[in-house]
Parts: C-alpha cells; sequence; structure tokens
C-alpha cells in the first residue's frame, strides 16, 4: 500500500532533474528543453525591454515638458480671446506665496520668423526675465550647451536659442539673427508695418526634445514687451509646483489647482495635463495594448513546455509505472512532471529578466551599435521628439514581467503533469 511524501521531496526533484538532462536515446525530450528553455528567455526579455523603453520613452517625454514648460498657465480672458496682463507683478506676487509653487513668472510669447544667412525659419519667442528664465531646469543645464546666459539681455541685447533652430540658420554664440513681426509699427494711414530688430546669440541650449529645440527663442522681457507692442503688459504668468505629476486639468481641478485659482480670482487657469493629456492617456492606451501582446507572446513560448512534457510523459510511460509500482502515489508523479516544466519556466524566466535588465542598462552603446551597423538614420528626432532612444527600469515592471512568465509556466505544466499522474501502472508495464 503507498503511503503519502512530504510535497516536492528530494527524491521528486532528482528524478526531475534526471528527466531533464537525459539524451533523446534514453527517452528523453532535451532538444524540447532547450527549445523551451529559449523561447521563455527571448519572450521575457523582450516584455522587460519593451516595458522599459516604454517607461523610459513617458518618463523623458514628461521631464522635457515639466523641465521648460510651465506646470500651469495663468492667463486673463476677455471677449473671448487672450487680453493684456497689466498688473502682473502683483498676480505673479500672489501665485508664488500659495504652498506648492516653486516659479511664477509673467511672460510674452508670440511667432514670429527668425533670418540669417539668407535662410528663414518660424521660431516661437518667448519674453521672461533673465532672473525667471535661470530657474527653468532644462533651459539652465540642459542636455547640451553652448554660450552663457550672462550675455542674455544686458546692453547688447543677448538671446537664446534651440539648438534646432541654431542648426536651421546655420548660427553660432556671438552671431546676428533678424526676428521680423507682422504685428509691428502702426503708420499715419493706419497700416501697421512689420517690426524687425537684430539680435546677438548669447546662448544656444539643446533639451533633447526637438519641437521645442527646433522652435524656441527666448527674449528678455522688456525687450519682448517693446517687440510685440505689450506696453508693460504681459500675456500670461508661468508656475511650476513641486509635484507637476499630481495635478489635475482644467476640467477635473486638484487642491493645488484650485489653490492657485483661488489666489488669483477671474484669471483662466491651464495645466500642462490639458495640453498633454490627450497624448499621454494614448501612451497608457498602447503600454496596455502592447502588455497584452507581449503576454501572449510569453504564453506561446509557455506552451512549448506543454509540447515537451506531452512528450516526455509518453517516453516516460513505462518509468512512471515501475515508479507507481514501487509505491509513489500519483501526488508524487504529478509534482516530478511539474517541477520539470516549471523549472524550464523559471530558468527561462531568470535568463531573459537578466538579459533585458542588461539591454536597459547598456541601451546606449547597443543603440549606438546598431546605428552604426545599420548606416545612420534609424533615430530621428523630428519623428520620435526625443534625441535618443531613453530605456528606464522599474522594478514592478520587471516583477511582473517575471511574476508573469512563472505564472504561465506553472499553469501549462499542470495538465501534463496531471496525464502522467493518472496514468495505469498496468497499462504501462503490460507489453514490458
Amino acid at each position: 500500500m503507498s503511503r503519502s511524501t512530504a510535497p516536492f521531496a528530494g527524491f521528486e526533484w532528482l528524478i526531475a532533474w534526471r528527466y531533464l538532462r537525459a539524451r533523446r536515446r534514453e527517452g528523453g525530450v532535451s532538444v524540447m528543453t532547450w527549445i523551451s528553455l529559449i523561447g521563455i528567455t527571448l519572450a521575457v526579455f523582450a516584455l522587460v525591454a519593451t516595458f522599459a523603453v516604454r517607461t523610459g520613452f513617458r518618463a523623458e517625454f514628461t521631464d522635457r515638458i515639466l523641465g521648460a514648460n510651465a506646470h500651469v498657465t495663468l492667463y486673463h480672458m476677455k471677449d473671448g480671446r487672450i487680453a493684456p496682463m497689466p498688473d502682473f507683478d502683483a498676480v505673479t506676487a500672489k501665485v508664488a506665496a500659495v504652498p506648492g509653487v516653486v516659479r511664477a513668472a509673467p511672460m510674452v510669447s508670440a511667432q514670429v520668423m527668425a533670418t540669417a544667412r539668407g535662410r528663414n525659419a518660424g521660431v516661437q519667442v518667448f519674453g521672461e526675465r533673465r532672473s525667471d528664465l535661470e530657474t527653468l531646469p532644462l533651459i539652465e543645464t540642459p542636455e547640451r550647451r553652448w554660450g552663457s546666459l550672462d550675455g542674455f539681455g544686458g546692453e547688447e541685447n543677448g538671446i537664446a536659442i534651440g539648438s534646432g533652430v541654431a542648426r536651421e540658420l546655420g548660427l553660432f554664440v556671438g552671431d546676428t539673427v533678424t526676428l521680423i513681426s507682422p504685428d509691428g509699427v502702426k503708420t499715419a494711414f493706419g497700416a501697421t508695418s512689420p517690426r524687425i530688430n537684430n539680435y546677438k546669440i548669447a546662448y544656444i541650449f539643446q533639451i533633447g526634445r526637438y519641437d521645442i529645440d527646433r522652435v524656441r527663442v527666448y527674449l528678455p522681457l522688456a525687450e519682448s514687451q517693446k517687440f510685440f507692442n505689450h506696453q508693460d503688459t504681459v500675456d500670461q504668468i508661468e508656475v511650476m509646483v513641486d509635484r507637476p505629476e499630481a495635478l489635475g486639468s482644467s476640467r477635473a481641478p486638484d487642491a493645488l489647482t484650485a489653490r492657485i485659482a483661488d489666489a488669483v480670482p477671474g484669471m483662466s487657469v491651464l495645466t500642462w495635463k490639458d495640453t498633454n493629456g490627450a497624448y499621454l492617456q494614448a501612451l497608457t492606451m498602447e503600454d496596455n495594448v502592447m502588455f497584452v501582446i507581449l503576454s501572449i507572446l510569453v504564453l506561446i513560448a509557455s506552451l512549448n513546455i506543454t509540447s515537451g512534457l506531452v512528450m516526455l510523459v509518453k517516453n516516460k510511460g513505462r518509468d512512471v509505472g515501475v515508479l507507481r509500482s514501487m509505491g509513489l502515489t500519483q501526488g508524487s508523479i504529478l509534482r516530478v512532471f511539474f517541477i520539470c516544466g516549471a523549472s524550464i519556466g523559471v530558468v527561462g524566466t531568470i535568463l531573459g529578466v537578466v538579459l533585458g535588465c542588461l539591454f536597459a542598462i547598456y541601451i546606449d552603446p547597443i543603440f549606438t551599435f546598431v546605428n552604426t551597423v545599420a548606416g545612420g538614420g534609424v533615430w530621428d528626432p523630428s519623428q520620435r521628439m526625443l534625441s535618443q532612444l531613453p530605456a528606464k527600469l522599474v522594478w514592478w515592471d520587471v516583477f511582473r514581467a517575471a511574476a508573469l512568465s512563472f505564472l504561465l509556466s506553472c499553469l501549462v505544466t499542470i495538465f501534463p503533469a496531471r496525464r502522467a499522474a493518472r496514468l495505469n501502472p498496468v497499462e504501462a508495464l503490460r507489453y514490458e
């Protein structure tokens, strides 16, 4: 009479290990074992690597938004249009006093034509004080920079431009650029002639986001007020907060957004999620779809374990009959074959996680090698907005990938393991 044994006893592991390393002529399926192992490894690697790139892309994109743009924008609406704000210093002081606000700066914004060396480019001009510009994280400490903000404003009226603008117009620090605004000086006949001014380049910045580097130009606030006929007024107040990710939108404001609005009643409030929320929602949806698709890939790789174990059970039918006749219970047989399948899943998962983490850590040299082999041009910043391929390891993502692979490996192992456990020893040994 058979008696029960402790689950996952040492002899069960020993038998499982012997089956896994057995050669085909010994009734093993080592080739299928290797195929299953490689499949699981590659599937988990793809899952971890994709998670890292997607998380890195989202983090880099968000950091570029939050580091060079306002988290909250305040402006005054009149007759359905943005109206000039004459008392901007008082408004700025009130907003800066709100708990959670780390920066508040008055600003003039407009689009003009820039020309130099016979080239033209449409640019977006932001007029700010030098003291305020120096508090913009990605302008003060960008990815790359040329020149210095010490020359911004001053006697020479130095300005700051993005690296994309400089490249488009062929400009370097110390060169002169001409800005042309259609909203210029009114003539005696009532018409408006374009305003044309020349400015010296004092600072060139590259923050790594193409749509900012390619169009942005910073002028001193006083000069921009003259250039755009603002006469001691500004367009908006640029606000930055200590926790921008927690901000709501104008339709669903959070507590901080509500406090800012209460501090300056009558002002319109626009958060960064209002302007970029649709894109972030698209990224979230894409992440979820990608997770489902790659989960199916892991499932397909896990099914190789099932086919391998079915072959193993068929080849080891005689062994199962002998083991059962020696007193092993159905539970012991089930655990032996379960260990076989789960071990493949565990080892493949570990290898896949290691490869995925290494890919994320060393993505720059890997991508440089791929770009070199492909002859360059693999990554186009004008299409992807970022200057390089980002990757960021988040341990929750790594855990999700590992847990999914392990769970699926265990689940697909149960069917062939139960089939082996229910094998009748008499039938297995009848023709032996």
